[in-house]
């Protein structure tokens, strides 16, 4: 597969900065852009939030070329038809350019939405159920525009959704997964496969993670019949910290960091927009110089469609 960079950028600024980040990332030649969907942000409730869904609607209309999607979209917060036809929406405003972001959602234990906004913080267990039952109907209505399902959590019955997404026979799917069951999920429904892992600082210990991670999604794919490398592979790179989202010393380290990442199986990676102005130029060097290093060295060069 072709090697791709994304971005994701937090929806905490004005919608004209998120504008200028959207359309200095397109600039760039990253292949992919994103907003987080919470309905706060989950590591500093007070800061300003907008709704990733809208946001991608409307950022849509400012860029031409780039692909975009929400990094993740939790079922949990989404009822799996009207998720699908807001894909379908936004594939339509985009040109054909969405990339739909799956996921089970994250603890409320972690995130204040669930209480905030009097939504059931279920057990991990429920969200993975209720997410293979949601991605059975989201698929079936992008790829059908008809769905039929009873199932424990959702039921939909002669469901109908017209026009067809842009993109046939859908839009692709990204699910974030880590533990063994959500593996499985992702292995059977998804077009790329998500890990959330922070790149830095870089460790021995960070590599043989995702190594391990790899390898047992390779395992899982063999166990369900499924070719291991039709599953694109992806990480995004997370700080806790919310003021370092870019903490890379040099173009040489964050070569040598996504090389190691890259190396260990994986053909994507999604970074942290900086939020801080003085890390922007070693950003955009990172992306005219070192990027198209990486590409060449570890596959194809992609271009957009």
């Amino acid at each position: 597969m072709d090697i791709r960079f994304g971005v994701i950028t937090p929806q905490e600024v004005l919608w004209e900065e998120l504008v200028e980040r959207w359309q200095t990332a397109e600039l760039l030649g990253f292949d992919h852009v994103w907003v987080a969907d919470h309905w706060v942000n989950f590591m500093q409730p007070d800061l300003p939030w907008f709704d990733g869904w809208t946001l991608l609607a409307a950022l849509a209309t400012q860029t031409t070329t780039i692909r975009l999607g929400p990094l993740i979209s939790p079922i949990s917060f989404h009822n799996p038809a009207f998720l699908a036809r807001r894909a379908m929406t936004v594939d339509h405003i985009s040109g054909g350019r969405l990339e739909l972001g799956l996921g089970a959602g994250i603890p409320g234990a972690r995130d204040p939405s669930y209480a905030m906004a009097g939504v059931d913080d279920e057990p991990g267990s429920k969200r993975v159920a209720r997410l293979a039952e949601g991605v059975t109907i989201i698929d079936q209505l992008l790829r059908e525009g008809r769905a039929t399902f009873a199932g424990r959590y959702y039921t939909v019955h002669e469901a109908v959704m017209q026009p067809r997404p842009v993109q046939q026979p859908r839009p692709p799917i990204t699910i974030g997964a880590s533990r063994p069951a959500m593996r499985k999920l992702a292995a059977r429904h998804a077009d790329t496969w998500n890990v959330t892992r922070r790149l830095y600082p870089f460790s021995d210990a960070v590599l043989t993670a995702l190594r391990e991670l790899n390898q047992a999604m390779d395992a899982t794919c063999v166990e369900i019949g499924r070719d291991p490398a039709s599953l694109r592979r992806s990480v995004l790179h997370f700080h806790p910290d919310p003021g370092m989202e870019f903490p890379f010393e040099s173009a040489a380290s964050f070569e040598e960091i996504l090389a190691s990442v890259l190396d260990a199986g994986y053909d994507e990676i999604i970074l942290q927009y900086p939020t801080r102005p003085a890390e922007l130029p070693l950003f955009e060097r990172v992306a005219t110089e070192v990027l198209p290093k990486l590409r060449l060295r570890f596959g194809a060069p992609v271009t957009h469609d």
